[in-house]
């Protein structure tokens, strides 16, 4: 059963599935100031909890969060996301054989993984296809 949701994170999750691109604490702050949320240390333990949930993940090198586009993701789990460096667009992918691979990997380091996070960029097909 889903955890129930404080309301700052509620805002936060709110904000990012409406924004549907990667945000800083900084940027999501900014759009939560009329809401009451005036201190980055609020959005940051909003996106922490969040992010423990699975209901958030952080793209380490945008160093931005996304909502989570699977509902029940587990924030122990392969993630792996498809990033547009034209229009920022993130896409999160499910693959089977990426996580088959990643355990078969694990198993060969002698290494009991507990999370891995895949991040590949690129330029999305809508991209690709834009006048330039």
């Amino acid at each position: 059963m889903p955890r129930s949701l404080t309301k700052n994170q509620q805002l936060v999750l709110d904000v990012l599935m409406r924004e549907r691109v990667p945000m800083s604490a900084y940027t999501i702050l900014e759009h939560l100031r009329e809401a009451g949320l005036k201190a980055p240390p609020q959005v940051y333990r909003a996106l922490t909890a969040l992010c423990e949930q699975g209901r958030v993940h952080k793209l380490a090198s945008l160093n931005r969060f996304v909502a989570c586009q699977h509902p029940g993701c587990s924030p122990q789990t392969v993630h792996a996301f498809a990033i547009c460096d034209a229009c920022e667009r993130v896409s999160e992918i499910q693959n089977d054989a990426l996580v088959r691979c990643l355990n078969t990997i694990s198993a060969d380091a002698r290494l009991e993984a507990t999370q891995s996070t895949v991040e590949i960029h690129g330029r999305c097909a809508r991209c690709q296809d834009a006048p330039s």
